[in-house]
């Protein structure tokens, strides 16, 4: 049996429908069949963005800013040189939260350690998460965009 989901949305469809009832999108091409892992990586880092909260000047003004703040301890600098900007401090409060995430993974693996292969597997999982949160961050950065780093993204420091 084909499962057959909507490009735009996400919603399962009949493979003859020609809108979809969710969107309202046409139909078109080849279904989008491979709705496991497409769909849990869209779930994923499907976060709030709030970039319309942002004057865009200050988004093209800082956005260097913004990347910097991803690069472990390197969220300080944004602090430091652009206090002022809101999107800048926005990015740095995600850097900040994900800095803490390192470091809070970092001592979960010395202390999974001890146990042969569990303490591998513990460390290169939050390696691995770290790298692709801070990847996910950077390109929002660049791309202008305030959206929340999925899972840790919600958490707030700085105001």
């Amino acid at each position: 049996m084909l499962i057959v989901f909507c490009k735009k949305c996400g919603k399962q469809l009949s493979s003859d429908e020609t809108f979809c009832t969710g969107c309202g999108s046409p139909v078109t091409g080849s279904p989008n069949t491979d709705n496991s892992f497409n769909n849990t990586i869209n779930e994923f880092m499907d976060t709030p963005d709030s970039t319309s909260e942002f004057d865009r000047y200050d988004i093209e003004d800082n956005k260097i800013m913004a990347i910097l703040s991803y690069i472990w301890i390197l969220f300080l600098i944004p602090l430091l040189v652009a206090p002022q900007s809101r999107f800048a401090r926005y990015h740095a409060n995600q850097g900040l939260i994900l800095f803490i995430f390192s470091c809070i993974g970092s001592v979960a693996s010395m202390v999974f350690a001890s146990f042969a292969y569990i303490g591998t597997v513990v460390s290169i999982a939050i390696g691995l998460f770290t790298l692709v949160l801070m990847v996910a961050g950077i390109v929002n950065a660049y791309n202008g965009k305030a959206k929340e780093l999925p899972l840790i993204g919600k958490f707030k420091i700085l105001n």
